[in-house]
């Protein structure tokens, strides 16, 4: 399970259709309606916040928005209503691991999109995150990535 914390923008079409049905299962977990995952470390940081739900929410409608973006409109009545204008502390660390994780998938996989990805300086976060200065989050299971 990958959470991305960086924008789906990012994200290649197998990318965003995968991002999409893990955070559905991510929520489900959160809910407590299935028996696995639920010490899945790509959750401790939606478990730290006071409604885990709602942020899961949050965190799938950008996931929503970015599907329409693109002409696939994922079916929005999986997400809820509830939704949190709470923010997640993400590291400038995990921006950067994850973008450079994200890139090497995508040589493999979408060149066209790994050449576009190529031009970012700055990538941005999913919108539920704030940035602040710091390494790589400990729940990270740290994967050797070369830029």
């Amino acid at each position: 399970m990958r959470l991305w914390s960086i924008h789906p923008k990012y994200l290649d079409s197998k990318g965003l259709v995968a991002l999409w049905r893990e955070s559905l299962l991510a929520k489900k977990v959160l809910q407590g309606k299935t028996k696995g995952y639920k010490n899945h470390p790509q959750l401790e940081r939606f478990n730290l916040c006071k409604n885990p739900a709602k942020m899961i929410n949050s965190y799938l409608l950008h996931v929503f928005e970015e599907s329409c973006k693109r002409g696939y409109c994922f079916d929005k009545r999986k997400i809820g209503n509830a939704f949190s204008k709470r923010k997640i502390k993400i590291s400038s660390g995990q921006i950067a691991y994850e973008f450079n994780h994200l890139k090497k998938k995508l040589k493999l996989r979408c060149n066209e999109k790994y050449k576009e990805l190529l031009k970012v300086k700055n990538p941005k976060q999913n919108p539920i995150f704030i940035i602040k200065k710091g390494d790589i989050e400990k729940w990270e299971k740290r994967k050797n990535i070369q830029k």
